[in-house]
C-alpha cells in the first residue's frame, strides 16, 4: 500500500515537471538576426520644437556613426501623445504616430489646440522595415 501511494505521488511529481517545461514561460517573440557591426540606423537626437499659432514645428538632427550605425534613413515618422491638463499625475498615455517625413528633409509641422500637454517623439525608418530607437521625448503644455 505504501508502494503504491509513493509511486502515484512520484507520478504526480513527474507530470507536474513535465507540464511545466512543455508550457514554456510566455509569448515568444519572432527570432531576430545577430546585429552586425554598423548595420543599425541612429536614433534622431537634438528633437526641439518652435510653437505658433494652433501649430507647433518640430525638428531635429541625425548622425551617421560607422562604428555603430552607418545606415542612412530613408525618412523619419513623427509620433504624438496628448493629454488634458486634468489627467492624473502618472496616467498612461499612448503615443500615436502623426506622420512621415522623407530624407532628406527633418522638419514636421502639425497643428495643435489649447488645453493639452503634448508628446512627441521620433525614430528613424529605413529600408526592410528597418527602424532606430526613439528620440527623447519632448513635451510642452498648449495653454
Amino acid at each position: 500500500m505504501k508502494n503504491k501511494r509513493a509511486v502515484i505521488g512520484f507520478l504526480m511529481v513527474l507530470s507536474g515537471i513535465i507540464l511545466l517545461f512543455i508550457s514554456g514561460c510566455g509569448k515568444k517573440a519572432p527570432p531576430m538576426p545577430l546585429p552586425i557591426k554598423g548595420q543599425k540606423i541612429a536614433a534622431p537626437f537634438n528633437v526641439k520644437y518652435t510653437l505658433g499659432d494652433r501649430k507647433t514645428t518640430l525638428f531635429w538632427k541625425h548622425e551617421i556613426d560607422d562604428e555603430t550605425a552607418a545606415v542612412e534613413p530613408e525618412g523619419f515618422e513623427i509620433f504624438m501623445a496628448k493629454k488634458t491638463f486634468e489627467a492624473c499625475e502618472g496616467c498612461p498615455f499612448v503615443f500615436k504616430m502623426i506622420g512621415v517625413v522623407s530624407m532628406p528633409s527633418m522638419e514636421f509641422v502639425t497643428t495643435i489646440e489649447k488645453g493639452f500637454k503634448y508628446y512627441f517623439r521620433v525614430q528613424a525608418t529605413g529600408d526592410d522595415n528597418m527602424r532606430s530607437d526613439f528620440s527623447k521625448t519632448v513635451q510642452f503644455d498648449y495653454k
